[in-house]
């Protein structure tokens, strides 16, 4: 069901049938092998039906600059369970065997893709059914290290931009990116502190100026109410450190899933996707 010759179609396609929707998507965050393979699949499984429109995967990383310590900790226990790269691509393949839908984006570090063979990673990724990357430590400036091997394995390269990218270097950011531009709604790591609505009312039209494509909000995002207001204002809000959080929060002293594990975050899912959904019905 997957492969490169579906692969990039399914993101645009997911922000144009919402767009017709009247409603924007929530993007949800899991840390791959948090903390372990099986509930990692089990919640990357439950996501779509708990009303998950795009996901995010992480590749779990020893030095990941951008993240905060929910995330970071994430990390580690993946780790600890065994996490590789060749790991995660299994994990998005055995997702897939289900569900050929759902778009699904990685979101990591160049050091591991280094590692793996740019070439190689590019072409597994695409025939696992990944369909975008986040690659977090790349800029636009360095985009031939990756953006002509992404490209001709399908795979959207979604940027990051943050509210200090000034206008001399926004366009050059969005000239290299496709699928959707996340825009980091605060300066700073993931999952410390949230946007005003001000800021991002300001923000949003700006970025639109230059793209005509979708745009969603992460960085800070945690409750139904900040999802919402970032899915009326833009295209998706995207949500990660909030999930990371409960999931952390259900392990039992060992670090390891209990049996409500899976049905608390999905639950929390549930909300989000509610509120998300509700603005539809709000929008004219």
């Amino acid at each position: 069901m997957s492969g490169a010759a579906t692969n990039g179609s399914r993101i645009a396609g997911r922000f144009a049938a919402l767009k017709q929707a009247g409603r924007g998507a929530l993007v949800t965050y899991l840390q791959a092998y948090d903390p372990d393979p099986a509930t990692s699949l089990a919640l990357l499984r439950g996501l779509p039906g708990a009303g998950a429109d795009l996901i995010e995967v992480g590749v779990p990383f020893t030095d990941p600059m951008a993240d905060g310590p929910s995330i970071q900790r994430a990390a580690q226990r993946a780790l600890k369970a065994g996490a590789t790269l060749a790991g995660v691509l299994a994990l998005v393949r055995d997702f897939r065997a289900g569900d050929a839908a759902t778009p699904i984006i990685l979101m990591g570090y160049y050091n591991p893709i280094l590692a793996y063979g740019i070439d190689r990673f590019c072409t597994d990724a695409a025939a696992s059914g990944v369909d975008g990357l986040i690659v977090v430590d790349v800029p636009p400036e360095e985009a031939d290290e990756i953006e002509p091997q992404a490209k001709a394995a399908g795979l959207d390269l979604i940027r990051l931009v943050a509210p200090t990218t000034d206008d001399a270097r926004l366009p050059r950011v969005l000239a290299a990116t496709s699928g959707f531009v996340y825009y980091v709604s605060i300066t700073g790591i993931t999952g410390t502190r949230s946007a005003t609505a001000a800021s991002l009312e300001q923000a949003i039209p700006r970025i639109r100026q230059h793209t005509g494509l979708p745009v969603a909000i992460g960085f800070g995002i945690r409750t139904p109410q900040q999802a919402a207001a970032a899915a009326r204002l833009a295209d998706g809000a995207v949500v990660g450190t909030a999930l990371v959080d409960t999931l952390a929060g259900s392990l039992d002293e060992q670090g390891r899933a209990r049996p409500e594990t899976v049905r608390q975050v999905l639950d929390q899912v549930r909300g989000l996707a509610e509120a998300v959904r509700d603005t539809a019905n709000r929008v004219a």
